[in-house]
């Protein structure tokens, strides 16, 4: 399989998956019919979820990466 730079094109599609409210709940969730739902299709019929794969080097149904490391939200600071 090539490697295919992503283009304008792309970058609007991926746009469409990232606000699409079944994707959403997907990466939000991480289980349920929505997620079952976008794994199985991402990959074969969806074009917005293959261009949000390029774009964002992961799958449409995976969950964001955290901006905060494990066990760092609600910890008090040390005195």
């Amino acid at each position: 399989m090539s490697a295919r730079k992503a283009s304008s094109f792309d970058q609007t599609l991926a746009r469409v998956c990232a606000n699409c409210p079944v994707c959403r709940r997907a990466r939000k969730r991480q289980r349920g019919l929505a997620f079952w739902l976008v794994q199985q299709v991402e990959a074969k019929l969806c074009p917005f979820c293959r261009a949000y794969e390029r774009i964002h080097g992961r799958k449409a149904h995976m969950a964001a990466a955290s901006r905060e490391a494990p066990g760092v939200v609600g910890t008090p600071p040390t005195p």
